[in-house]
């Protein structure tokens, strides 16, 4: 089509002067030129030409809904999740304190990069990268119009948990954990209620020695999780697991931090690309 309408206004513009009375048609277009002046009809037929020439650059491909979840996925880092962090801002957030030698739990031990004086280290560069994915599939939930609830027991960080929640529009759970939220909601709120499409562990143990109810409950009910898991936790039934510190201030906030501005950036997204 471009091509078509460059060729048009070629071929107007060498043939004017041979035309004395007549009529032209061209996409829709119609000039007399006997009722003005040559230099008129030129100036007339060019503007007409460039405006259709920008109508047809102008043209935007419209894609549905499913295509544009599809071309999402087909961008390793959809919405710069990368960029958001650094080793460095683990390491200054104490995210590579793990717990005492003698509470390592095995399924751990590939994440652990040594200890020091009794404690063990995380290996960050690990923490990194199973971060970075975390944060990316939470986006996608985002971006998806999925609903996210975060999830922890540490009574010391349920304010801050609480206002993440608040701030990114989702939704979280700090208070004692009841068998039956997830694999019985009907009869425990007495009405069909939609279960979350992601849950966010900042803490997956329930207390020092047992994991969290709900670690087992969103499994069953094939829910996804994305989890923090210490040196002392299992990291098996988390869908995507990130090793580190769970339970120091700096650490926790990082983590809110990071969640959050995840899923605003796939709301972001959602909201201008789809709404």
């Amino acid at each position: 089509m471009l091509r078509n309408a460059i060729f048009m206004r070629n071929i107007f513009s060498s043939n004017l002067q041979k035309l004395s009375c007549s009529c032209l048609k061209q996409n829709g277009y119609r000039f007399l030129l006997t009722q003005q002046s040559e230099s008129q009809a030129l100036q007339n037929i060019s503007e007409a030409s460039t405006k259709k020439l920008n109508q047809i650059e102008n043209v935007q491909p419209t894609l549905t809904e499913e295509e544009v979840y599809r071309k999402s996925l087909s961008h390793l880092d959809f919405f710069g999740v990368a960029d958001m962090f650094t080793v460095e801002d683990l390491f200054n957030a104490n995210v590579h304190l793990g717990h005492k030698e003698g509470t390592l739990c095995n399924h751990m031990k590939p994440y652990i990069f040594g200890s020091r004086l009794g404690h063990l280290i995380i290996d960050l560069d690990q923490t990194a990268t199973m971060l970075r994915d975390s944060l990316n599939f939470t986006a996608h939930v985002a971006f998806r119009g999925g609903i996210i609830l975060f999830m922890s027991r540490g009574i010391q960080h349920q304010l801050l948990i609480e206002k993440t929640a608040e701030k990114c529009q989702e939704y979280s759970h700090t208070k004692p954990w009841h068998t039956g939220i997830f694999t019985n909601s009907t009869r425990t709120f007495g009405c069909v209620t939609r279960l979350p499409d992601l849950v966010i562990f900042l803490n997956t143990m329930y207390d020092v020695t047992s994991q969290h109810g709900a670690v087992k409950d969103a499994a069953k009910m094939f829910i996804a999780t994305t989890g923090i898991v210490d040196t002392n936790c299992d990291p098996r039934l988390i869908t995507y697991p990130v090793p580190g510190n769970d339970d120091t201030d700096s650490a926790v906030k990082l983590y809110c931090r990071l969640y959050k501005e995840a899923i605003l950036r796939g709301k972001r997204k959602r909201k201008e690309l789809i709404d």
